[in-house]
C-alpha cells in the first residue's frame, strides 16, 4: 500500500472536488462530483447528524447511483448547498432519466459552524449559491486544511479542516477519503503535537512526528462543544466495481479510521457520518479479499486525511481557536 500520486480523493479515477467558501461567513461547501454516476452507500454513527436524500442510498433503493456527494458547514442551513449542486448538474443535463425530464441525485451531510465566529446574519440563505459555485471549481487538484466545508470548523482543542489522502492496494485498485473534520472529540494526544493517526501516516503528510513515548492516561472526556455543535462528516471512495451493498459495508469500515484519529469519536453530541462512492472502473479479481483490502484502506485513508485536514489549517483573524500550525510549529 502507497499514497497515489496526488495523496488525494481524486487519485480515484473519475473523481473531481470542488470547494466553495465565504471568508465573512465563515463557512463553505465540497462536492464529491463522479464524472459519470457512482454508486454510493453510507453508514451514520454519530448521535447528531443532518442529512439529505441519504435513505436512496440503501441497496433496496430505486435509484442506482448518484450524481455527486456533498459536504457543507451552515447546520441544516448548509442542506441547501445540495439544491445548488443539483441545479448546476440539470443545467449540464446529468441526472436520474424520468420521462424526459433529469433529475440529479445529489445526496449530502452538513456539519454545525453556526458559532465560529462568522457573521450568520444572512437575508437568504447563501448554501446554494456556494454550492453551485462549489461545483462550477470541480477539478483534480484542491486545497486541504481551512477551505470549503472544513473552512469553519473546530475541534475539541485546534482548529478543524478540510483533509485527503489515498492509497493503492498491489492489486491496483485505489482507494481515497475526504473529510470535514469539526469533531468534538481531540485529533492530537493530550496537548502535543502528535496526532492519534500517527501508526497510519505515510512518509510526514502530518509531520512525520510519530506518537509520544508514554500517552496520557485515559480520562473521563469533558464535551466541550454543546449538542448539536460537533461532527466529522467524510467520503470514502475506490475504483472499484461495487455494489450499492458493498458501497455501504466500505462506509461502515471506514469508521474505524474516525475511531482511530478521533479521540472520542460517534459521540452522542457528533453527527458523524461515512459516505461511500464507487467508480466501478476496475473489476474485483478476487471479491473477498479484494472488498476486505478496501475495508482497511478506506479506515487508512480516512485516520490519514483527519489528521491532514487539521494539520493543514490556517490561522485567521477572527479564530476562536488556535490552528495546529501556531501551537506546534
Amino acid at each position: 500500500m502507497q499514497p497515489g500520486k496526488r495523496n488525494l480523493i481524486t487519485d480515484v479515477a473519475g473523481l473531481l472536488v470542488g470547494q466553495a467558501e465565504d471568508r465573512r461567513l465563515r463557512s463553505g461547501v465540497t462536492v464529491l462530483l463522479g464524472e459519470a454516476p457512482l454508486v454510493a452507500g453510507v453508514s451514520v454513527m454519530g448521535g447528531a447528524p443532518g442529512t439529505r436524500e441519504t435513505d436512496m442510498l440503501a441497496p433496496d433503493r430505486l435509484v442506482p447511483a448518484v450524481d455527486a456527494l456533498v459536504l457543507s458547514g451552515g447546520s441544516a442551513f448548509g442542506l441547501d448547498a445540495c439544491t445548488g449542486v443539483a441545479d448546476g448538474l440539470r443545467a449540464r443535463g446529468r441526472g436520474f432519466a424520468v420521462g424526459d425530464q433529469r433529475v440529479p441525485i445529489v445526496p449530502g451531510a452538513i456539519l454545525f459552524d453556526l458559532l465560529n465566529g462568522g457573521d450568520k446574519t444572512w437575508s437568504r440563505n447563501p448554501y446554494a449559491d456556494l454550492g453551485r459555485a462549489a461545483l462550477a471549481s470541480a477539478g483534480p487538484d484542491f486545497a486541504l486544511g481551512s477551505a470549503g466545508a472544513g473552512f469553519g470548523a473546530m475541534t475539541g482543542r485546534c482548529k478543524g479542516g478540510m483533509g485527503s489522502a489515498s492509497c493503492v492496494l498491489g492489486s491496483g485498485i485505489t482507494v481515497g477519503a475526504l473529510v470535514a473534520v469539526n469533531a468534538l472529540g481531540s485529533v492530537t494526544v493530550g496537548d502535543g503535537p502528535q496526532f492519534w493517526a500517527a501508526p497510519w501516516e505515510m512518509g510526514d503528510e502530518f509531520g512525520g512526528l510519530g506518537l509520544p513515548r508514554q500517552a496520557p492516561p485515559p480520562d473521563d472526556p469533558e464535551p466541550r462543544k454543546r449538542l448539536g455543535e460537533a461532527t466529522t462528516i467524510a467520503i470514502v471512495a475506490t475504483d472499484a466495481v461495487l455494489t450499492k451493498a458493498e458501497a455501504h459495508r466500505m462506509a461502515v469500515a471506514a469508521h474505524d479510521g474516525m475511531a482511530r484519529a478521533i479521540v472520542p469519536s460517534h459521540t452522542l453530541l457528533d453527527g458523524d457520518l461515512v459516505f461511500a462512492a464507487a467508480t466501478g472502473r476496475r473489476p474485483l479479481s478476487d471479491p473477498v479479499r479484494d472488498q476486505f483490502q478496501i475495508g482497511h484502506a478506506a479506515a487508512t485513508c480516512l485516520a490519514r486525511a483527519i489528521a491532514r485536514g487539521v494539520y493543514e489549517a490556517r490561522a485567521m483573524a477572527g479564530d476562536l481557536q488556535p490552528a495546529w500550525r501556531s501551537l506546534h510549529r
